[in-house]
């Protein structure tokens, strides 16, 4: 089994001098550590060169954006393009979060265009699907994840395929304290592993990352990583403190270790 993926996403939280010490608690706290797992710290935006300067460093982890701007460069006053992100060192970069979806209306076209140009410039995209409570109560939830996952990514080749991460994330279960079960994740993670199957054969569907990111903590975060087709996870709140991102990345490795 593939070494698991910790993603810490800070979201709008930290100011400067808390975003440093939870990255120096971090990085110190990493230190000894002999890591299977590969983890991913993404905070906001004024803080990743600061951030890519001590995974740089550490080591330990690595840095990634919450988004990038689906346009190359030009006149968007306000947007971040992927190839500013390559400069200061971003490795990984989220697109399509909920969040997003959300409140800056982005649509399957909008994230096509993001996860090209990341992919460009050489930065693995962690594309975000997932359902609403409504769609799940009324049993639209395979529905809603393989429209979101054809229409975004499915114009890949392969070979960029291999470069794309998929963190499945219940919008239910962001933020509000609920959490899909362990077989509801795992049901979940299974139908995408079967979709990139399907669109692109066994080895890469095999090798794909597909992390778990509806309040994934460090109480529940071993049991899911048990779950033969969760990855890892997107992790939110529980980023936010040392001690139980940490945690999180324990479980990963218990879980990689037993692997």
């Amino acid at each position: 089994m593939k070494d698991k993926l910790v993603i810490g996403n800070w979201k709008m939280n930290k100011n400067f001098e808390e975003a440093e010490e939870l990255l120096e608690d971090i990085a110190e706290a990493l230190e000894d550590w002999v890591l299977r797992s590969t983890v991913v710290l993404c905070p906001p935006f004024p803080y990743l060169e600061m951030a890519t300067d001590y995974a740089d460093e550490s080591g330990h982890f690595a840095c990634g954006a919450q988004n990038c701007a689906e346009f190359e460069d030009g006149a968007y006053t306000g947007e971040v393009s992927a190839k500013m992100l390559h400069d200061v060192g971003v490795q990984f970069c989220i697109v399509g979060h909920s969040e997003r979806r959300k409140y800056f209306g982005e649509s399957s076209e909008n994230l096509s265009k993001k996860v090209n140009l990341l992919l460009e410039n050489d930065i693995i995209p962690v594309f975000c699907c997932g359902e609403l409570q409504n769609e799940r109560e009324h049993g639209k939830q395979f529905d809603v994840v393989s429209a979101q996952i054809k229409e975004a990514l499915f114009h890949l080749t392969a070979e960029q395929f291999e470069h794309v991460v998929i963190a499945y994330e219940p919008v239910w279960a962001i933020g509000t304290g609920l959490t899909a079960s362990p077989k509801q994740a795992e049901e979940m993670h299974a139908f995408i592993r079967t979709l990139a199957e399907k669109q692109y054969g066994t080895e890469i569907a095999y090798n794909l990352h597909i992390l778990y990111g509806g309040s994934c903590n460090a109480q529940n975060a071993l049991e899911l990583f048990m779950q033969p087709n969760v990855d890892g996870g997107l992790i939110g709140g529980a980023s936010l403190k040392a001690n139980d991102f940490l945690a999180i990345i324990e479980a990963a490795e218990t879980v990689g270790k037993e692997e």
